[in-house]
């Protein structure tokens, strides 16, 4: 049988898969219920590997937990999960690749927790692509800027990052919202016309605000 003849027959098998809900559109309607997480390799200045491992909420894109290790295994991926869920703060679904950090005991602590484990098809990044997107701004607006000497660093400059990013910096997917803004303070009677900057990451960025 030719290749012509077996793609006129796939046509209309296609369409008919294609008629119904989509991965994109299963991720609009149930993305306040839907973490994901993945990984981030960062070599250091002797180019020695570190793994950055965050776990990020798909309807507001706010970061919900960071840490740094320089060997990560399953259990300490589990421990991850414990921190970002205290007191049953929970997800309904939990979206991660197929890395084999990911173990039995990460497997375990999900089921504790009441998170179904989505696990995305091999050699998919879109399929997890608010996560991997968040991956590539970490990139790009921090960590090619810097040298990295230890995991301590690591760490205090992606938690100076997170917060940059959930509370000040705003997002073309949420409307150029913000996904975790301060609670605002009460309007002065007469506000001033003076912004104020404040240096994030020793300038890199900057969060502007109203100046009291």
């Amino acid at each position: 049988m030719s290749k012509r003849t077996i793609q006129k027959y796939m046509r209309p098998i296609r369409r008919k898969r294609l008629s119904g809900q989509t991965w994109k559109t299963l991720l609009r309607n149930h993305a306040a219920e839907i973490w994901a997480c993945d990984f981030l390799q960062v070599p250091d200045l002797f180019f020695r590997p570190l793994f950055a491992f965050f776990i990020i909420e798909l309807q507001s894109r706010k970061v919900i937990h960071v840490n740094v290790t320089r060997s990560p295994s399953d259990p300490w991926v589990a421990q991850q999960l414990r921190e970002a869920t205290p007191y049953g703060h929970a997800p309904n679904y939990l979206i991660r690749d197929n890395d084999r950090k990911f173990g039995p005991e990460f497997a375990r602590v999900a089921t504790t927790s009441r998170i179904k484990v989505l696990r995305t098809p091999y050699r998919t990044p879109q399929a997890n692509a608010i996560c991997e997107r968040f991956l590539g701004s970490v990139r790009r607006e921090c960590l090619d800027h810097f040298l990295i000497f230890q995991e301590k660093q690591l760490y205090r400059l992606l938690k100076a990052y997170v917060v940059y990013f959930n509370q000040a910096r705003p997002h073309q997917g949420l409307g150029q919202r913000i996904p975790d803004p301060s609670i605002p303070s009460t309007p002065l009677p007469n506000p001033p016309n003076q912004v104020s900057a404040i240096p994030v990451l020793g300038g890199l960025h900057h969060n502007y605000r109203r100046a009291a």
